[in-house]
C-alpha cells in the first residue's frame, strides 16, 4: 500500500498523519485499514502513552470519507475482518479501544466521517479557523446508529439533532459551546499546545491511563455503572493499587520529583 499515513514516535509519543493533502486528506479503505493495523500494533507496554493523528498540510485534518475510493488487495486475515466490519468501523473501533489517550490535532476543517473520527478520539484540540460538520442528511444518507450515539454522548441529544438535521458547518466559539472540541487556539500555536497536552499525559503512570479509559468505555457501553461494569472496573482499580508505579508515583510525590513510570 501507498503512504497514506505516515507515522512518527518521539516522546512516548505516536504521531499519525492523515496523508492525502491534494485530496484535502479524505479518507479512503487503504487509509482506514492502514490506521487499525497501525495501532494494533502498538506494543502496549507503556513505550507509546498517548497517540496523536492529524492532517497533512495546514489546510484539512480531512475532508470526510472517499466513496469512490476501491481498497486494494489485503491480507486473508483482514479480508476475513472485513467480511464482518468495514474499514471505517475498524479503524473507529481501533481509536477508541487504543489502551492509552487518543487526541486528534485539527489543523483543517473535518467533515462528515472525518468529523466522527475526530469525536471517536479522546480529546479535539483545533486550530481557531477551522469547521467541522456532519452532512450525512444533505447526501440522502441516514448514519449509522453507533455514529449517532458517540455524537450524544459528547454533545448531548439536542446539539447532535441539531448538527445532523440542518447538517450545518460550524465554526468560531460554536465548536467549544456545543462541545465539539476541547480547545481552540491560534493556528501558529496548534502543534505545540498539542504536543504540550500529549507530553503532559504520557508523564503519568501507564496503568492508570489504560485503566481509566478502559473503565471510560465500559461506562459509555453499558450506559451507566451496571454491577458487572462495577466488577469489571474494580479489576483494573486493584491492578494499580499493587502496581510498582503506585509506589513510583508516591515516591516522586514525597521526593519531589518526575516519576519514572514503567506499566507495571
Amino acid at each position: 500500500m501507498d503512504k497514506l499515513l505516515l507515522v512518527e514516535q518521539k516522546d512516548k509519543i505516536l504521531t499519525l498523519v492523515l496523508n492525502r493533502p491534494h485530496k484535502r486528506n479524505a479518507l479512503t479503505p487503504d487509509m482506514l485499514i492502514q490506521l487499525y493495523d497501525t495501532l494494533r500494533h502498538v506494543p502496549t507496554d507503556g513505550e507509546i502513552r498517548a497517540v496523536i493523528i492529524r492532517g497533512a498540510g495546514d489546510r484539512a485534518f480531512s475532508s470526510g470519507y472517499d466513496i469512490t475510493a476501491i481498497p486494494t488487495r489485503v491480507s486473508k486475515e483482514l479480508e476475513d475482518l472485513l467480511n464482518k466490519k468495514s474499514p471505517f468501523e475498524l479503524a473507529i473501533e481501533s481509536i477508541t479501544h487504543f489502551p492509552y489517550p487518543v487526541i486528534a490535532m485539527l489543523n483543517g476543517f473535518a467533515f462528515g466521517g472525518a468529523c466522527d473520527l475526530a469525536m471517536a478520539c479522546d480529546l479535539r484540540i483545533a486550530a481557531d479557523d477551522i469547521q467541522m460538520g456532519m452532512v450525512p442528511a444533505r447526501l440522502g444518507v441516514v448514519y449509522f446508529p453507533d455514529g449517532l450515539q458517540r455524537f450524544i454522548r459528547i454533545i448531548g441529544w439536542q446539539n447532535t439533532k441539531e448538527m445532523f438535521f440542518t447538517a450545518r458547518r460550524y465554526k468560531g466559539k460554536k465548536l467549544m459551546d456545543m462541545g465539539l472540541v476541547n480547545y481552540q487556539v491560534p493556528r501558529a500555536e496548534l502543534t505545540a499546545f498539542t504536543h504540550d497536552l500529549a507530553g503532559e499525559i504520557v508523564q503519568n503512570a501507564p496503568l492508570s491511563l489504560k485503566g481509566i479509559k478502559q473503565i471510560l468505555n465500559l461506562i459509555a457501553d453499558a450506559h451507566g455503572l451496571t454491577p458487572s461494569i462495577r466488577q469489571a472496573a474494580n479489576t483494573f482499580v486493584q491492578a494499580a493499587m499493587t502496581s510498582q508505579d503506585l509506589k513510583e508515583g508516591q515516591a516522586a510525590f514525597l521526593e519531589k520529583r518526575k516519576p519514572n513510570f514503567k506499566g507495571k
